[in-house]
């Protein structure tokens, strides 16, 4: 592989977004990974809006669903209904488990859903389970 592959973190708790960060950067793969803080930003960046414009179209998604200024579930459905951008797999990395959101989710294209748990090591093991299955398992377009 001589491109790192592009993860875009869309996650507004800075230590949930270090810890996925801290774990993935433990990789065997070559991983860049950028954090949208909020709904807008990871909008802007996506599209390669200013001051984006040269943001690399990431590999996988993980998408936390409560962000401020754009809510996940509106990312979510404005990244399936353009063209450019319905084929990245967007994993729903959130910390609610009411059925509502998780219907909500796959009706608008999520290509998995996940809850947060919590600690620590069940945390790390989510996020290494979801990079070696989207990484290692599954072919991506």
């Amino acid at each position: 592989m001589s491109q790192p592959l592009n993860i875009l973190l869309i996650e507004d708790n800075p230590g949930d977004a270090d810890l996925v960060a801290e774990t993935l950067e433990q990789s065997r793969l070559r991983l860049d990974i950028a954090v949208a803080v909020d709904g807008a930003q990871a909008l802007a960046r996506l599209l390669r809006e200013p001051p984006y414009e040269a943001a690399p179209r990431p590999d996988l998604i993980l998408l936390d669903l409560n962000l401020p200024k754009l809510g996940g579930r509106e990312v979510l459905a404005r990244i399936k209904v353009e063209p450019e951008l319905r084929e990245i797999p967007v994993v729903v990395l959130t910390s609610s488990d009411a059925e509502h959101d998780i219907v909500k989710s796959y009706q608008l294209g999520a290509n998995c859903y996940v809850t947060k748990p919590v600690g620590l090591v069940a945390f790390q093991s989510i996020v290494q389970a979801i990079e070696g299955f989207w990484f290692t398992v599954v072919k991506l377009p």
